[in-house]
């Protein structure tokens, strides 16, 4: 597949070194907290049926907590506190290195191509299976990640990887509108139409935002427009192609990474993005009230994010280990209370805190009758991204 995007990459060299993890107060909600979790996870693992795997790589001959070389990842911008990496890298005397990128499309293509020196990677849901059917990433040897048993029952037999070969979840979200309302009030249509509809978008021209991601911001024009964001039909995409291109000129910027950020700072009033990013963003403003976060009652995306090890991962038992470690209750809290996404670990829920509780049990924030997943298209996908580009210019 194309890359699409530009890849934005930054880079965090963590030799071993002595560091103190940083331990939130649990929460007394975990009940509640699980039921919503498990209700969202259903959809997810409902979504249909598979195609036969047809991936044959070996697994890699590991044993449980071994180390067979530095841990290079490749993850999405700010989806982990960094604190956790130097954490396992003074524990297993090893270091890591953290390279971003911003979009599912432009991690693709790195690692399909060979040599990408990653020994783990955070693909979404769709790409899961993309990488699977391109033997791009390797099934895990299940022994040395004794911790998979605190992956909740309803984040398995999922549609894109049935049997839990290939990956593993990491968090979970929904994807969707955030708004500044010092500029826009409170009293405005929770709809796709803040971004599309000229008459309302026009009013805050140049101060909008979509995400630089070909499958998210399509899928959010196919959405306003009445329409799956998993269509194949090339009449629908055509639509919403040109439903992005007139948007074009109310846009501040297509941005992914600091998407968050250009709303708080005041470059932007209304952004396109992910649900914890957004709110993570919120609490470190002075007034994180000002600020609303939805999903558009047109329907939006929600998504599962996943750990997976490259078809040539240069350290593969390190990259087993780490999965296995941030499986662990005190590591899977860490990570869901840097990022405020869902966890589907359930060895972590009593450790969430409970502004995540209630951020991510907010009706506008997960509404699951609306919500859709991405799902490959299989030889359709290229249409996406080739859609994207055109809409873009």
């Amino acid at each position: 597949m194309p890359t699409t995007t530009t890849t934005s990459t930054k880079t965090s060299s963590l030799s071993p070194t002595t560091s103190t993890t940083t331990t939130r107060r649990p929460t007394a909600k975990t009940l509640q907290l699980l039921a919503a979790i498990f209700t969202i996870a259903l959809v997810a693992a409902a979504c249909g049926g598979d195609d036969d795997i047809t991936n044959t790589l070996p697994q890699a001959d590991c044993e449980i907590n071994q180390i067979d070389g530095d841990l290079a990842i490749y993850n999405w911008a700010e989806y982990i506190d960094e604190t956790l990496l130097e954490d396992f890298s003074n524990e297993y005397n090893t270091s890591v290195t953290l390279d971003v990128y911003d979009s599912n499309e432009a991690m693709q293509p790195i690692i399909a191509a060979g040599n990408s020196g990653y020994s783990l990677i955070v693909p979404s849901d769709y790409m899961v299976k993309i990488l699977i059917a391109g033997s791009d990433i390797q099934p895990l040897n299940k022994s040395a990640i004794p911790n998979l048993s605190h992956v909740s029952s309803d984040f398995q037999d999922l549609v894109y990887d049935p049997d839990g070969d290939f990956s593993v979840p990491y968090q979970w979200g929904t994807t969707g509108l955030a708004v500044d309302t010092a500029a826009v009030g409170t009293d405005f249509p929770r709809s796709w139409g803040l971004v599309f509809d000229d008459s309302i978008a026009g009013q805050y021209s140049g101060q909008i935002s979509l995400l630089n991601d070909p499958r998210e911001t399509m899928g959010a024009a196919l959405k306003y427009l009445g329409y799956s964001l998993n269509t194949t039909s090339e009449a629908e995409l055509n639509e919403a192609t040109q439903l992005v291109a007139d948007a074009r000129s109310n846009l501040a910027a297509f941005n992914t990474d600091s998407a968050d950020e250009l709303l708080t700072t005041g470059e932007t009033v209304i952004a396109h993005g992910y649900s914890g990013d957004m709110f993570t963003q919120f609490l470190e403003t002075d007034d994180p009230s000002r600020y609303v976060y939805f999903v558009p009652e047109e329907g939006g995306t929600r998504w599962i994010d996943n750990m997976a090890i490259p078809h040539d991962a240069p350290s593969p038992c390190t990259a087993h280990t780490f999965i296995n470690w941030l499986l662990n209750a005190e590591q899977g809290a860490t990570l869901s209370n840097y990022n405020y996404y869902g966890s589907p670990n359930t060895a972590a829920l009593p450790g969430l805190d409970d502004e995540l509780f209630d951020f991510i049990t907010d009706p506008q924030v997960a509404p699951v009758d609306v919500l859709e997943s991405i799902i490959d298209t299989g030889d359709f996908e290229v249409n996406f991204s080739d859609a994207f580009i055109e809409a873009k210019g």
